[in-house]
């Protein structure tokens, strides 16, 4: 069976790239003062448990050399 090909016309495509709608989208609102408050509480909230949590986890991921050595001399008393 054969199929039947028909031309497309490309002039369209051409025509298409010259046409400007006159429809503009709305113009975007200003938050508002309490919506503009709110993101930037969430902001500082998010900053401050980056803060935190760093303060709080650099020294628990320190090797204590003190505390490592005082593990092994009980462990060794117990043997």
């Amino acid at each position: 069976m054969f199929r039947r090909r028909e031309d497309v016309p490309f002039s369209f495509l051409a025509e298409a790239e010259s046409f400007r709608s006159n429809v503009e989208p709305p113009p975007k609102q200003r938050p508002a003062r309490g919506e503009l408050a709110g993101r930037v509480l969430t902001g500082l909230v998010i900053a401050a448990a980056f803060a935190g949590s760093l303060l709080f986890g650099v020294p628990a991921l320190q090797a204590n050399p003190a505390l490592h050595h005082a593990q092994q001399a009980e462990a060794a008393q117990h043997r």
